[in-house]
């Protein structure tokens, strides 16, 4: 019986046949390179590409959630501490027996104005900050400062909490900017993994039919913002849990109220001084503060960890080849499109109702009426809702466009009418039935709001990959909406509610006409933004493709990256001409991706 041959040839010796293996072929120096390196012979180049691209859809999937968890950690954290903060240095005996004579109000009023004037500027400077750092980074660097404000809660003193309130105000908008700009280029990827055949035929180069992507922007922004307003919820937790035990019940905070809902001016006019039965003691409130600390902290992990890069490098666009001036000229630049500003009135609302939540319909009508002790319940009732009925943002699938955002401001127009002739009266828990149903549906308006807005964005500049500017104004408008509010903060009731009905309605009426236009036929008017003059040979400038540029650039452009316009020497006798543009010969790195290198002599 004749011994079984080894599995793998002992190296080194020399069989029967010598420097042939038992099939017959080399397998020294001499053998085919076919036989070294070949595919495997069961690989299936498909089943392969088809399994790579779902691995890169779960990826934006992934980025998409913890991008969303992200930024509800990080609002949550940020408002809980806020409101927890304002709740104890508002109490006559806790300023006295913890920090004396140290000023409080003072110092929280200076906190409150550097959290929402430092915004103002935000225009300025925020489209610079996410082209230098990208998007990823600015959202880092934001959540980062977030977390920056919430350490500085420590020690509270005029110089930890002002400054550090200040640079809050200076991260707002980049933060929501670049958030809303990631999620749209999310939908926008998702798009390109799922339809890669459809791109093989088309060609790298050619842009995805118009609306292709909305559907998938549709669910993520539905995604985002269901997250979003979980975050109202969560700012309550320190409060449910921890602030309640130590407060008085409304026999006593409200004992000198008078006038509560429509008839009331100013915020709690009359409200007791003294709010707290006992003060917490300083551990307990180490301890709360600690653990807001390592859920911001747990916000900068997601992100940094789980969120994926929103542009490979070869599509940024560095500040030195579009140019500083340029950006910081193009958010005013974008405001010469009509769309833009027929939104204007939206996004003001966008801000208004969002600071009515959480001032008016809850302070004005919720605690004058029935007690600190349930303030707590009425946000979780507002942030339920409107998480919720952020799915209800998806009905865009089916309906025609403006459908979800008017629907959303119809509602809130009737519950401004309403709350316009209803004055509760204060220390009576019989109509608490009533608020919470209120700061459901207004959570209802306020999901199909926000819903609604950042999408339309998202489907009007679809033909740009990046959308910054675009953000930027929006929450740039909401931000001045948000100063507005804290400057009127000691108007009457009814003249809240008025400015609150006249912007509603101008926005509608605003939105309305502005479809109008688009059903006209009428062009937008979108500023040309510079193409990147790349000086410089390193990998990031090799990629041709302008992510600034839009549909119709790219049909005057004509295809200049493509080496497609190369012409011949011109006939007739003479000197050989030289060629009008010669094309080098891509290199490895082109070659891999897929591109041609930029033209050059």
């Amino acid at each position: 019986m004749e011994a079984e041959p080894p599995l793998y040839p002992v190296a080194g010796a020399a069989g029967a046949q010598g420097d042939e293996d038992q099939l017959g072929v080399p397998d020294g120096p001499e053998a085919p390179l076919d036989e070294l390196v070949g595919a495997y012979p069961n690989y299936n180049e498909e089943e392969e590409e088809r399994r790579y691209y779902r691995r890169k859809r779960l990826g934006v999937l992934k980025n998409v959630l913890a991008a969303s968890a992200g930024g509800m950690l990080t609002y949550g954290v940020y408002l809980g501490l806020l409101q927890m903060q304002l709740i104890l240095h508002y109490d006559e005996t806790y300023r006295e027996v913890k920090y004396g004579n140290m000023g409080l109000p003072d110092i929280d009023s200076k906190m409150l104005m550097g959290i929402n004037v430092t915004p103002i500027v935000a225009l300025l400077y925020t489209p610079v900050l996410i082209r230098f750092f990208g998007t990823k980074w600015m959202m880092f660097l934001a959540v980062g400062i977030y977390a920056l404000f919430v350490s500085t809660n420590y020690w509270e003193r005029y110089y930890t909490l002002v400054p550090s309130a200040v640079v809050l105000g200076m991260a707002i908008v980049p933060l929501w900017a670049s958030m809303g700009n990631y999620i749209t280029r999310m939908a926008q990827k998702y798009y390109e993994y799922s339809h890669y055949k459809e791109q093989d035929e088309q060609g790298p180069r050619q842009r995805p039919p118009r609306g292709s992507h909305a559907p998938y922007l549709l669910v993520f922004q539905a995604i985002f913002y269901g997250f979003f307003h979980l975050s109202f919820a969560c700012a309550q937790l320190p409060m449910i849990y921890f602030l309640n035990h130590y407060l008085y019940d409304l026999n006593h905070t409200l004992y000198n109220v008078q006038n509560c809902g429509t008839n009331s001016q100013g915020i709690l006019i009359g409200f007791n001084k003294t709010v707290l039965r006992t003060l917490p003691r300083s551990r307990n409130l180490i301890v709360v503060e600690s653990v807001l600390m390592a859920v911001a902290f747990l916000a900068m992990l997601l992100v940094l960890g789980l969120c994926g890069a929103a542009y490979r490098p070869t599509e940024e666009i560095d500040l030195r080849s579009v140019g500083w001036g340029n950006i910081f000229q193009l958010p005013f630049k974008h405001v010469r499109d009509f769309r833009l500003r027929h939104l204007v009135p939206f996004f003001i609302y966008s801000g208004f109702e969002v600071l009515f939540a959480c001032t008016g319909l809850a302070l004005g009508y919720g605690v004058c009426s029935v007690g600190l002790e349930h303030l707590a319940y009425l946000l979780v009732a507002y942030s339920l809702g409107a998480s919720a009925s952020s799915a209800l943002g998806l009905l865009g699938l089916w309906l025609p466009r403006p459908v979800p955002l008017v629907a959303g401001a119809g509602l809130h127009l009737l519950l401004t009418l309403s709350l316009f002739f209803w004055a509760p009266v204060p220390r009576v828990l019989q109509h608490i039935w009533i608020l919470y149903a209120a700061a459901v549906l207004w959570g209802v308006g306020s999901a199909l709001n926000k819903t609604g807005l950042s999408t339309l964005l998202g489907i009007l500049y679809e033909d740009k990959e990046r959308q910054d500017f675009i953000f930027t104004i929006y929450h740039w408008w909401q931000a001045m909406a948000i100063f507005t509010v804290y400057l009127g903060s000691s108007l009457p009731m009814k003249a809240k509610l008025t400015v609150l009905l006249v912007t509603l309605v101008a926005a509608a009426a605003s939105y309305l006409w502005m479809e109008q236009k688009l059903r006209r036929g009428v062009v937008p008017r979108q500023p040309r933004i510079p193409r990147p003059q790349h000086k410089v040979r390193g990998y990031r400038y090799l990629e041709e493709d302008n992510s600034d540029e839009s549909d119709a650039e790219g049909e005057r452009g004509g295809g200049r990256g493509d080496c497609a316009e190369e012409e011949a020497p011109l006939a007739g006798p003479g000197p050989s001409p030289k060629p009008a543009g010669l094309c080098r010969r891509p290199c490895p790195y082109e070659q891999a991706l897929g591109g041609d290198g930029p033209e050059e002599q």
